[in-house]
């Protein structure tokens, strides 16, 4: 039997548990104050203006959705599969549920299901594919199209074909950040309205391509140097992928985080004594999408290593006026300072473990240094649910909700384990509201 198939029968068999559904109620709290967080930003408000969510189809509310959710750089990140699943499955499971008028049981059920599609086919990529290809955009559609089948009752064949023309959709280059441009929320959005237009073609009797990872001509053979086919039904029992996942604690790229993490440490050793040099040391990926010593715009400075460790160190935090203009022209200095290399040890245990090692040497010559081999928000050093919830509120209310409103929403979203319909949200009129004022352009 192809991949696909064997993929399916996996993740219709694994069991869900009362504390699954609770796990993954967390997570749509996560990606759902990502996408309302960015509404005042300009990138929210081009994509709004293109698929305005309360005319849109069901498609164009997932794609509208999908690209909300990643502006802000703060949805969840699966480590094994480099991708950020919420970002692409929770928009396409949203809409169809939402159009449907679903509970919130489902919805739930179909999400742990999008995100074990698409964690488990990024991990058969390889670590190759990631340097041309960003594995979110690339994976997402398998996630967002089994999310959906899940949701409209396609049986085992039609959810096989959705993944077929789910994957010959697969795209998302990393050239955009050599110019700071803004296609990666475009990934993210394509993604989730690409999957699920697969499985509602699938639906209506649509075929797709079985073999569409392993064929002559699929998807490894197209996008992936050097593929671990097994790893898409391998360890079957495990835990769903979902649980997994990380929750970003900072606003930017993942990559950055566990330095940023290391350095937040360091800042409160060095108690505002002058930083002489700076050695980061890091895995290949992270220096292949995050070594950056000049960033010109907060997209940039985002992706920058060398700005990130610089201002957590000078700052001992990082939040989004971390990469404004002033931060960046303040930083200057001492950015020129960070220097990135490779770390053996640290690129050995990726993509399970993401780490990082940074040695300070203070003006004076003495030498501070922490290693972090699991970031804050990862499986294995967890934010709480207080802590979740916090970071939510804090992202409502930026995104023009009222205090009040954000807390019932927060509840809300927290009670779908118990079949609140999804509908009663209200998320079509939230994200639909263009009253709010925009920030400047490109400033999330």
């Amino acid at each position: 039997m192809s991949l696909t198939r064997n993929l399916t029968r996996l993740i219709r068999e694994k069991p869900v548990t009362e504390r699954d559904l609770e796990w993954a109620s967390l997570f749509v709290l996560d990606t759902l104050a990502c996408a309302l967080g960015a509404l005042p930003t300009e990138p929210a408000r081009m994509l709004r203006t293109v698929a305005p969510p309360t005319q849109a189809d069901t498609a164009r509310k997932a794609f509208y959705l999908g690209g909300l959710s990643h502006i802000l750089e703060m949805d969840d990140l699966h480590r094994d599969s480099v991708t950020h699943p919420g970002s692409v499955v929770i928009p396409a499971a949203w809409a169809v549920a939402h159009d449907l008028d679903l509970g919130g049981e489902a919805f739930l059920k179909a999400v742990l299901a999008g995100y074990e599609a698409c964690c488990r086919i990024g991990m058969s990529v390889g670590k190759k594919h990631y340097r041309v290809w960003h594995n979110t955009s690339t994976c997402g559609p398998f996630g967002a199209a089994f999310a959906a089948a899940e949701l409209i009752g396609l049986d085992d064949t039609k959810t096989v074909w959705a993944l077929g023309n789910a994957g010959t959709q697969s795209s998302g280059l990393w050239e955009f950040l050599a110019e700071g441009a803004m296609s990666k929320h475009l990934h993210t959005a394509r993604a989730a309205e690409s999957g699920l237009l697969a499985s509602l073609l699938a639906k209506e009797g649509f075929t797709g391509a079985e073999n569409i990872l392993e064929g002559e001509k699929g998807f490894y053979a197209g996008l992936c140097p050097d593929p671990i086919p097994e790893a898409v039904t391998s360890g079957p029992g495990r835990p769903w992928q979902l649980i997994n996942t990380s929750i970003k604690p900072w606003p930017c790229c993942r990559h950055t985080h566990p330095a940023i993490d290391g350095a937040i440490a360091l800042h409160h050793e060095i108690a505002g004594e002058a930083i002489a040099r700076v050695q980061v040391g890091t895995y290949r990926a992270a220096l292949d999408v995050c070594d950056r010593p000049s960033p010109e715009d907060p997209y940039s400075a985002k992706f920058s290593l060398q700005h990130t460790v610089a201002i957590a160190l000078a700052d001992g935090r990082v939040d989004q006026a971390s990469f404004n203009a002033d931060a960046r022209q303040r930083m200057v200095g001492e950015r020129g300072k960070v220097k990135v290399e490779l770390a053996p040890g640290i690129e050995a245990a990726y993509p399970r473990s993401w780490g990082a090692e940074i040695v300070v040497e203070t003006a004076s010559g003495r030498r501070l240094s922490a290693t972090r081999h699991d970031a804050k928000g990862d499986p294995d050093n967890p934010v709480t649910s207080a802590e979740l919830s916090r970071k939510a509120r804090a992202q409502l209310v930026e995104g023009g909700c009222s205090e009040g409103r954000a807390d019932d929403l927060i509840r809300a979203i927290l009670g779908l384990p118990d079949n609140r319909p999804v509908r009663s949200l209200g998320l079509v009129e939230i994200a639909g509201d263009a009253r709010a004022p925009v920030r400047a352009a490109r400033s999330a």
